[in-house]
């Protein structure tokens, strides 16, 4: 019999702060919330800006979220580049003296090399002379979706020569381990060592300084290749971290790429791996850290990104609303690029109950479909009109004809005109064919943009909020649907919407996710209230009974965390060199393999999968 995923820790950051406990969700919803959910929010979120108090409140929604761009990320005013100059000789020879050293190892045929002094050269050239010069500008998007202001993953942790998306990678994930409640020693205890699964990665690299940028310009700049550059810069390097630094992991690994849908793709391999019995915890995540000058030129030369000028005429003003270049469904120009690491720990149900592990939801399965052939590359196609309405059809197998109606979607919704019009027609499309008149259709990058890779991830601690909080997060920086939007079977949220105590109005969520290529990615996640009628259904109320009991303590070691990192006690994991295992600290038989640093060894299977064959 299948196991059932469930949903027993996360954590991350983005530009609404810390995602463990609902912390990122509340700033979201802030409007909506009592003081008494408020308060820590703003405490944890002061100490993670750097702030002496929590008392400056607006300073603090200010400097969260989609704004313009900071010197912490970059000084859109200073942005270096170069420029080619064509150096014309005007009928007398052009000299100059520099040093020895920084002479080309190949000298041009016109250039004449005198030394004049110890270490250093006068050159003439005979004829014009080509150099670049560098040069200053201000890009044409100047707002982005960044971490709070004077967060500083590095500061936590020794995190020398790495890029800011595996430093945030690195935090994100030592949030969802520490949200867990349960010594991961403990979690070791209980499986065998290859029970783990951990799938996470990165859409695009890292690709600042210390990764890719740096590789590529070394050479340009008359600099040098390090060692880590290239390794680093490569997508399943946040799994990586994962394995080798902070769990001790020797289970399966991997980074399923699918572009925006990446998170998604990585889910569903998480899920296959516990269903399958493969693995009874799995670590999924994403770490993107995107906003850089480079990055921000690319996705613009596609005709991809929000331009200041292009939010400005919408608006018909002079100047762009640095807070709604992102406005899902509406007429709009473009994504709005964002930054964010966002981990997720999964369990096999039998594994959650007999831990006591607090359950979030249950992550039902993730449907992946291509596009077929079309016209361009980057254009969507009908992979995403079957993803969503697999995920629907699973969710009517499951919830019942009724129960499916007692559902939202988490759209994908990037800001550009393109999606509004696709994703519209995909989710009232499907919303027709079960029977559903106003589908609620929910786009928190309206708050948070796009983090490409960890995109999905966003999506999903948004919705486990819901499931806390009772509001679905409205778009609101939408005041007005697009003409073009298909609408007739949906319920755009564009204010917060009440969905019951803890959400219980809502059985389940569609994420959705459409990938540039085809990469087309729907995942349906179950309530915990619905999670919990299915394994007390299997397993009884006693079960259920003795469960509730050992999670008592697992929720107060959770909360004793949380109120640990929202005082400003942050305690990253990071376990460089410790516990490395060679070969001579194995052993192995013909039953399986035991490791020196693990109680439990690695069993071998005595099954013959292929025994109708033989």
């Amino acid at each position: 019999m299948s196991k059932l995923p469930v949903i027993v820790g996360f954590g991350g950051i983005n530009a609404a702060g810390r995602s463990s406990f609902h912390h990122g969700y509340r700033r979201l919803v802030h409007e909506a919330l009592s003081e008494e959910a408020l308060a820590p929010m703003f405490k944890g979120l002061a100490n993670l800006m750097g702030k002496q108090n929590a008392d400056d409140r607006q300073d603090m929604l200010d400097h969260t979220l989609i704004r313009k761009i900071e010197k912490q990320t970059f000084d859109i005013n200073q942005v270096t580049t170069h420029r080619k100059t064509n150096m014309q000789s005007n009928g007398e020879s052009i000299t100059f003296v520099t040093r020895k050293r920084q002479l080309p190892a190949n000298i041009p045929d016109n250039w004449q090399i005198e030394e004049i002094e110890a270490g250093k050269v006068k050159v003439t050239v005979d004829g014009d002379l080509e150099v670049m010069t560098q040069d200053t500008y201000t890009p044409a998007i100047t707002s982005a979706s960044q971490l709070p202001t004077g967060f500083d993953a590095s500061q936590y942790y020794n995190s020398r020569n790495q890029p800011k998306g595996l430093q945030l990678a690195v935090f994100g994930a030592s949030d969802a381990v520490h949200s867990l409640g349960i010594d991961w020693d403990t979690v070791l205890e209980h499986i065998q060592p290859d029970e783990i699964s951990t799938y996470a990665a990165s859409a695009i690299g890292q690709l600042d300084d210390f990764g890719g940028r740096g590789l590529a310009q070394a050479s340009l700049k008359g600099g040098r290749v390090t060692s880590k550059q290239m390794s680093l810069m490569l997508t399943q390097m946040p799994a990586d971290f994962v394995n080798s630094y902070m769990i001790n992991s020797v289970g399966a690994t991997g980074a399923n790429i699918g572009a925006c849908a990446t998170f998604l793709y990585n889910l569903r391999q998480a899920i296959g791996d516990i269903q399958a019995g493969r693995a009874r915890v799995a670590i999924v995540g994403g770490a993107e850290a995107p906003i850089e000058p480079e990055v921000i030129e690319g996705f613009k030369a596609m005709g991809a990104l929000a331009e200041d000028a292009q939010i400005a005429a919408i608006d018909g003003s002079e100047t762009a609303d640095d807070r709604r270049f992102s406005r899902p469904f509406a007429e709009n120009a473009g994504f709005t690029i964002g930054e964010a690491a966002q981990f997720f720990i999964l369990m096999d149900d039998q594994l959650a109950l007999e831990l006591g592990a607090t359950i979030y939801g249950a992550a039902a399965d993730v449907f992946v479909n291509a596009d077929a052939n079309k016209k361009s590359i980057s254009s969507p196609g009908v992979g995403n009109y079957i993803t969503v309405a697999k995920c629907m059809a699973l969710a009517k197998n499951i919830l019942g004809e009724e129960g499916v109606k007692k559902t939202y979607a988490s759209a994908h919704g990037t800001s550009t005109p393109q999606n509004r019009v696709t994703e519209s027609h995909i989710l009232n499309e499907v919303a027709k064919a079960f029977n559903i008149d106003k589908w609620p259709v929910a786009a928190i990058k309206a708050y948070v943009g796009h983090s490409l890779g960890p995109a999905g991830g966003d999506q999903l601690a948004a919705a486990l909020g819901v499931w806390e909080y009772g509001i679905i997060p409205g778009i609101k920086t939408t005041h007005k649907l697009a003409d073009d939007v298909y609408d007739s079977n949906l319920e755009f949220c564009l204010e917060h919407k009440a969905v019951g105590e803890k959400g219980i109005d809502m059985n389940a969520v569609v994420l959705n996710s459409k990938g540039f290529g085809g990469n087309n990615a729907s995942g349906l996640i179950l309530s915990p209230h619905v999670t919990m009628k299915m394994l007390e259904k299997k397993y009884g109320n006693e079960a259920l009974s003795a469960y509730r009991e050992k999670n008592q303590a697992v929720v107060a070691k959770a909360k004793a965390y949380d109120e640990a990192i929202t005082n400003g006690q942050v305690e990253v994991i990071y376990h460089f060199g410790t516990q490395v295992m060679e070969g001579d600290d194995l052993t192995i038989t013909s039953e399986g393999i035991s490791l020196e640093k693990f109680k439990n060894q690695v069993e071998f299977s005595n099954d013959n999968p292929f025994a109708d064959y033989c």
